[in-house]
């Protein structure tokens, strides 16, 4: 029987089996049983040898080598277990520091008081080790530990690991398993502001809902058994049906009863007595329109609330308002509301500004305003406020007179105001509300959740995430007692502010991520009350101390896996001081030969001041299910380049903020503050060299992302950023390039929201060197870099894309996602609410890997969702929006225009996906599909859509041109007049094989083609390519092209480049098997390089250079291999002085024609 059940943590030993028997031997009648015992057991550890072993070793602290070890408390105790000493902690402590080294062991007491370890540094070393619980036997009790010290004592920094640390070096092992608990999940009940909606109900109605207003309610459960209304006003029939109704009703319901609007015209007596019967005491004088709440439980008129008062007009607000609390069967106690009202709701008028100053000393007539402005001035003002031209307030004085607004007066310092100007607060006509509301936990609420939570356990605190566009509306709760919750529910403290979404809205998930910050295993840093300076500027950005705690692990340590472990106030704003931070460790997974991996998993990091997880050249680490939360700088940070096959697997992180360390940490005052790491006089440039936190930094492709959350960043959720060469201690790991040709790891069902610039970005790379004068941007700021895929890193090889599948993002201000490439490929992705859902890029003067493209597929796009957003008193992206206008938060501005796919570069390739609930509104314009703002680049005639579908998108906002005005600037810009895409099964314009142009663009478009004005497009048939021209030794240059057909429709182009390169480009797309003569503004260039690009064979166009009488020509053709950087001569041209020999061309020989009279 004592093996019957397995012991859940391996506290029945053979150890213990063996203690007992020693105990029970002198009582000789059970010798024989428990012989029998003993030989069971042994037979037991004959057949299962190796099991049993394992379970004599689970639980650390049970191992009979260790020793009782209770140091007390002496802050300058520095305590080395070495020598094979294997203690056993078993109180709390505090001493200066600890070193575990040759062989020595620390295990902490498990079952037991609260144990607190303070201490400045743990030294883990030379086959030291520290255990808390094991994999197999979690630390069931409460154990942190505490770093403390500060930056500026007198005490010398260890040179690798600094000041206030767990340190785990060569031959080191940390073991600390905490309980086995679940990490984080997702609402699946949406939650409301105030809760209101939450495990109770909310009525309101308004007009058109008269009379009185009855609810009944179960008392054992706190819901609504049945509603009804009976309109008093109209029938005395009403009344009648009104008395039968509460009759009906049993005794032990809480009755809530409430008139909206009018319900005394027609109510008779019988109604009014049946009522005060009930427990009511002004039912019976109910007068016209007032407004009256009642509260009672049936069969108990004692127990009735009731409220009053008389109508004050259309001129004037009037409530009666009633509350009382109730408790269910199971004690969960609820309280039901309702009011009744006039409403007078209110709005400002628009400023009129005022250079007069009156004439009489009482000031200025308000009827004179009202004559001035007809209309926009209401009767009676309810406040009038007044400011100088500049905004500054000035003071106002309302003079009534018989009740009337007869003058006001403006004063400054004393004296009439000159020039300002003056606005009013008017009232609207009152309307009738009525609200009727059951709130089931008072002062707490309830999270419905999709995951069993039995392992969340009261006086936990849980974080749930922001569902909308700003990060800081993720709040915290503290998890309370409840007995009627189900397995998949928690009781928490308080109320939300936010609405917290929790279901799935307009076909994409929005559930918010509910992460656990509590665990049994602690370690913090413990901090001063405020900041104080320890590095450059740090009190300048932060008030509050940030110089936390910090664990390291260096190369060769022996084991390490944490699990069930909470980290608070760690990190430190300096580099290297992380909260876990693995520093050129290898390869810590089989490769290595560790066995079993390194992991860290089911950790809660909040409330840090550098980062949550680092992985500094180190291979192979498994982290997953981590919540990473509240933290200063890149959160799950990958540092040099060469951190490869390391796995992220169902990690959360959230509330990510700019730090000071690296350039891509800082936000824009510190990126101008910061200049240390600058060349003398250079200011760095916020958005350029600057602002690129994120929550997932990945410095190297090749790792995996599966799961994962990127819940609220300042920047970015997930930014793929490349090392042309690893930097800091890992130069020299990989060959140049390699970053950017490594393929992508496993990118699998992760989710992005809430975050500034963007839910995800492949792109940009960081400076790889020192500032200098050639360069005076700081080493690793931001800059310019490509990725293209091939296998093994080698771009001799075939292309090998990045696939990118089931991703979400959602509420992002400005991008859902950034992409370029190389071969970059979506599949089965949703996008909702980004300002611009998702951009294609290919980048470079070319695009920059020859044959490769960026697609999409099977994804859905939504551009304004059901997912309004919470309104807020200082949210000034509030305004209307959606199909019906209603309000709603807003991605970055009222008037910008949203877009679900932006196109740019190319070829790009979308292929049946759905569009939804895109919609222009009056001043701002939304389509589905558009193009990239301010463009200087090109517009591939290659960029394909297909099996495009649209849902409650009018046909007037399915593509947008664009059009001169706020974002758009001029649309002057090169990729701004060359815009184009190709409709091949005509999904989108209903003409298959056609091609959507700008509307202007007589290169591409003809007489045949169809303007869409809605669009500032027009739908065009025939076959197109580009041409792209670089002019030499000269980049200001300003080109005229024409297509012959139409010389009265040029196209002037200024070029992509920037005025300072040594040469110009210009990418015209053109329509093939035509004519185009080129003019320039200046002198015409003396070298011309014409690139003809997406040209099959046989494809032509003939092109005339204008140039000078009297100039000589040298022509030739030749094939450019960029990657290679090698050129092939293939041809030349002669001159021919006859035109139609300029389409006879011979292999290696073709023909130019030259009128040398007119030039």
């Amino acid at each position: 029987m004592l093996y019957s059940r397995p012991p859940r943590r391996g506290r029945i030993s053979v150890i213990n089996l063996r203690e007992q028997g020693v105990g029970m031997r002198a009582a000789g009648s059970h010798n024989v049983s428990l012989k029998i015992v003993l030989a069971m057991g042994c037979l037991l550890l004959v057949g299962f040898s190796g099991a049993a072993s394992a379970v004599t070793t689970e639980c650390p602290d049970q191992s009979p080598e260790l020793q009782p070890w209770s140091p007390g408390h002496d802050r300058n105790h520095q305590v080395h277990i070495g020598h094979g000493r294997k203690l056993l902690l078993t109180s709390s402590a505090t001493v200066h520091s600890i070193t575990i080294s040759g062989g020595g062991k620390l295990v902490i007491k498990d079952r037991h008081e609260h144990i607190v370890l303070r201490t400045r540094h743990i030294l883990i070393d030379d086959g030291g080790e520290l255990h808390a619980g094991s994999a197999l036997c979690p630390f069931e009790g409460n154990f942190s530990i505490v770093l403390y010290g500060r930056a500026d004592e007198s005490i010398p920094p260890d040179p690798y690991y600094g000041l206030k640390y767990i340190g785990v070096g060569k031959g080191g092992t940390l073991e600390l398993h905490g309980q086995k608990k679940l990490s984080w999940t997702f609402l699946n009940k949406t939650l409301h502001p105030g809760g209101m909606q939450e495990g109770g109900y909310f009525f309101e109605r308004s007009w058109g809902h008269r009379g009185v207003i009855v609810h009944v309610i179960d008392a054992k459960l706190g819901t609504v058994v049945h509603s009804d209304r009976f309109d008093t006003y109209r029938s005395k029939k009403e009344s009648e049906r009104l008395v039968q109704y509460l009759n009906a009703v049993p005794d032990g319901r809480i009755l809530s009863v409430a008139v909206n609007d009018e319900g005394s015209r027609n109510l008779d007596d019988t109604a009014r007595k049946a009522m005060t019967k009930l427990g009511s005491k002004h039912f019976l004088h109910l007068g016209f329109r007032h407004p009256w709440s009642f509260i009672t439980v049936k069969g108990n008129p004692s127990s009735s609330v009731e409220d009053h008062i008389e109508y004050h007009g259309h001129k004037g607000s009037a409530a009666a308002r009633v509350f009382k609390l109730f408790q269910t069967e199971h004690g969960e106690h609820f309280n039901v509301s309702s009011s009744s009202e006039w409403v007078q709701d209110v709005e400002w008028t628009e400023w009129f500004n005022h250079d007069k100053v009156p004439q009489s000393k009482g000031g200025e007539k308000i009827s004179d305003l009202r004559a001035a402005y007809p209309g926009k001035i209401c009767n009676r003002p309810i406040d009038i406020q007044a400011t100088t031209m500049d905004g500054v307030a000035l003071s106002t004085e309302v003079v009534y007179k018989n009740g009337q607004d007869y003058r006001f007066a403006c004063y400054t310092r004393g004296r009439a105001c000159r020039n300002y100007r003056v606005r009013f607060l008017c009232g609207k006509p009152v309307r009738p509300k009525l609200t009727v509301s059951i709130d089931t936990n008072v002062n707490s609420t309830i999270l419905s959740l999709v995951d069993n939570v039995r392992s969340w356990r009261p006086g936990d605190t849980l974080v749930v995430a922001s569902t909308d566009y700003s990060m800081y509306q993720a709040e915290e709760f503290q998890v309370l007692p409840c007995k009627a919750c189900t397995s998949t529910q928690v009781k928490v403290a308080g109320k939300p502010q936010y609405l917290h979404i929790g279901e799935e809205i307009d076909g994409v998930d929005m559930r918010a991520e509910v992460g656990l910050l509590t665990r049994n295993i602690v370690v913090m840093g413990e901090m001063e009350d405020r900041c104080y300076p320890y590095s450059h500027h740090i009190c300048d950005f932060f008030d509050f101390d940030t110089f936390g705690g910090h664990i390291k692990f260096a190369l060769g340590f022996k084991a390490t896996h944490l699990e069930g472990v909470e980290l608070k106030y760690m990190g430190q704003q300096l580099v290297g001081q992380y909260p876990i931070h693995f520093h050129l460790a290898g390869d810590l997974d089989e490769q290595g030969g560790y066995d079993p991996p390194t992991y860290i998993r089911d950790l809660s990091i909040h409330h840090t001041f550098s980062r949550c997880v680092t992985v500094h050249g180190s291979n192979g680490l498994l982290i997953k299910d981590v919540v990473g939360y509240n933290s200063l700088g890149h959160c799950f940070f990958t540092e040099d380049g060469p951190e490869e096959r390391n796995t992220f697997d169902h990690c959360l992180g959230l509330l990510v903020k700019s730090g000071t360390l690296l350039p891509s940490d800082r936000d824009s005052r510190m990126c101008k503050v910061i200049t240390e790491d600058s060349y003398p006089g250079y200011i760095p440039k916020p958005r350029q060299d600057c602002n690129a936190v994120s929550t997932f930094w990945m410095a190297n492709p090749n790792n995996n992302l599966i799961n994962c959350a990127a819940a609220g960043s300042e920047e970015t959720g997930f930014w793929f950023i490349f090392h042309h060469v690893p930097t800091g201690p890992s130069v020299g790991m990989y060959s140049p390039g390699y970053s950017e040709h490594i393929p992508l790891g496993k990118f699998y069902n992760n989710r992005a929201h809430s975050n500034y610039r963007a839910g995800m970005i492949i792109d940009n790379g960081v400076k790889t060197t020192e500032a200098s004068a050639k360069d005076k941007r700081p080493f690793l700021s931001i800059i310019s870099a490509r990725y293209s895929p091939h296998q093994d890193a080698d771009p001799l090889k075939p292309r090998e894309p990045a696939i990118i599948r089931h991703f979400t993002a959602y509420k992002n201000q400005d991008h859902g996602a950034w992409l370029r490439g190389g071969d970059v490929w979506l599949d089965s992705c949703r996008f909702a609410d980004n300002g611009i859902g998702l951009t294609l890029a290919s980048g470079g003067t070319f695009p920059y890997d020859d044959g490769s493209k960026q697609e999409i597929k099977n994804s859905l796009f939504v551009g304004e969702s059901g997912n309004v957003g919470t309104e807020m008193m200082d949210n000034r992206i509030w305004g209307p929006g959606g199909l019906d206008h209603s309000g709603r938060t807003l991605p970055i501005g009222q008037n910008f225009p949203i877009r679900g796919i932006q196109f740019y570069d190319g070829p790009i390739n979308i292929q049946n996906c759905t569009f939804r609930k895109f919609a222009a509104l009056e001043g701002r314009h939304t389509s589905a599909l558009a193009f990239r703002l301010n463009n200087a680049w090109q517009s591939c005639p290659h960029n394909n859509v297909t099996n495009i579908a649209f849902e409650d998108v009018p046909i007037t906002s399915r593509v947008f041109f664009g059009e001169p005005g706020p974002w758009f600037n001029q649309l002057d810009m090169d990729g701004d007049k060359t815009s184009v895409f190709h409709d091949l099964d005509g999904s989108v314009s209903e003409y298959p094989g056609s091609y959507l142009t700008k509307d202007d663009n007589w290169l591409v478009r003809h007489p045949d083609c169809i303007n869409v004005p809605d669009w500032r497009g027009a739908i065009c048939s025939g076959r197109y390519a580009q041409m792209y021209i670089q002019a030499y030794k000269s980049s200001n240059l300003r080109m005229k092209i024409i297509k012959n057909d139409f010389p009265s429709h040029p196209l002037y182009l200024e070029g992509a480049l920037t005025r300072s390169t040594h040469y110009q480009q210009y990418q015209p797309v053109i329509t093939l098997q035509k004519g185009y003569t080129i003019h320039w503004d200046q002198t015409a260039p003396a070298e011309l390089a014409i690139w003809l690009i997406n040209f099959n064979k046989g494809d032509w166009i003939r092109v005339g250079l204008c140039y000078p009488r009297g100039t000589t020509f040298s022509i030739l053709s030749d094939v450019h291999n960029r990657l290679l950087k090698q050129t092939s001569k293939t041809g030349t041209f002669v001159r021919t002085l006859q035109m139609d020999k300029v389409e006879q061309s011979y292999p290696g020989r073709s023909h130019y024609y030259w009128d040398e009279d007119s030039g």
